[in-house]
């Protein structure tokens, strides 16, 4: 079944121009492909299942790394930040790879029918799961799917549930369902991430970010890094950075108004994180990328 997959998102993939990830007619679905080997990239991920057809990756969030390959899918369960990096492809055995977005009050409504723990258990928001059985069988229809267009706005929806289904089933379902349930202190950290992301270039102070989400500092620094593997700080500076990113290769912006637009005071701080971070100097990383997509 998964040499179909592979077929599948490998015939998907030549039939698009331009550069991976290809956005799909289905809705929240994005095919991958690479034929090299990639640097870290560092990205803002939605909560979304990241299937590996071909290949391997890995994938770093604060001090946490995954590793995953062929038949495996990292898992997040809260919008974040992350570094990641194929690390096994070639011309002929290309890295192919596919990303689908969570509906989590599809994910709480199913879960509920499960007569599982109300309580999911606590702990990370990004966890690898083997993709085989059913779930193998999902991807692969869901791929083929992008054939019959018309198909989708029936079919998709059928499909998505189908899939968080075998997710919610399997051994790792109470850790994906805990962030699609409304009760429990997950939800009261993850409205701090919605803080975070929507006023990322202010100066913010932890005491009113844990006072949001009705918690002690401790508490809420703690909780904030079980759930992100980061801490405020760094969930913030990662966002910084990338929106910093998309202004000078999006928008033409210079280092210094890109630095200062997303809430440094020092364009040589911010500099130096961004070389930490991408690999390079900001002018030298937004002249590589525009090079690649020219």
């Amino acid at each position: 079944m998964f040499e179909d997959l592979i077929q599948a998102v490998a015939r998907a993939t030549q039939a698009h121009p331009g550069t991976s990830p290809y956005q799909t007619a289905v809705p929240g679905l994005a095919l991958l492909r690479s034929s090299e080997e990639k640097r870290p990239a560092p990205v803002f991920f939605k909560p979304a299942l990241c299937l590996v057809v071909q290949g391997a990756k890995t994938a770093q969030f604060g001090d946490q790394r995954l590793d995953y390959r062929e038949g495996q899918a990292l898992v997040i369960n809260v919008a974040m930040p992350m570094v990641g990096r194929v690390v096994e492809a070639s011309p002929e055995r290309p890295f192919l790879g596919l990303i689908l977005e969570f509906d989590l009050a599809m994910m709480g409504e199913i879960w509920e029918t499960l007569n599982r723990s109300p309580k999911p258990e606590a702990g990370s928001s990004v966890l690898v799961v083997d993709v085989d059985g059913p779930l193998a069988d999902c991807a692969l229809r869901l791929v083929r799917l992008l054939d019959t267009p018309d198909a989708i706005p029936t079919l998709f929806p059928l499909l998505q549930r189908e899939i968080s289904y075998w997710l919610l089933a399997g051994p790792h379902g109470a850790a994906l369902a805990k962030l699609a349930l409304s009760h429990g202190p997950a939800p009261q950290v993850v409205s701090t991430l919605h803080v975070l992301r929507d006023r990322f270039a202010e100066t913010l102070r932890i005491e009113d970010l844990a006072k949001q989400a009705h918690l002690s500092p401790s508490a809420f620094h703690k909780q904030f890094k079980a759930l992100t593997a980061m801490t405020p700080l760094q969930y913030q500076k990662q966002l910084r950075l990338l929106e910093a990113r998309r202004l000078m290769v999006s928008e033409g912006a210079n280092v210094e108004t890109a630095a200062f637009r997303v809430g440094y005071e020092s364009a040589s701080q911010f500099s130096r994180e961004y070389s930490r971070v991408f690999g390079g100097p900001p002018r030298r990383d937004v002249a590589a990328l525009r090079a690649r997509v020219a």
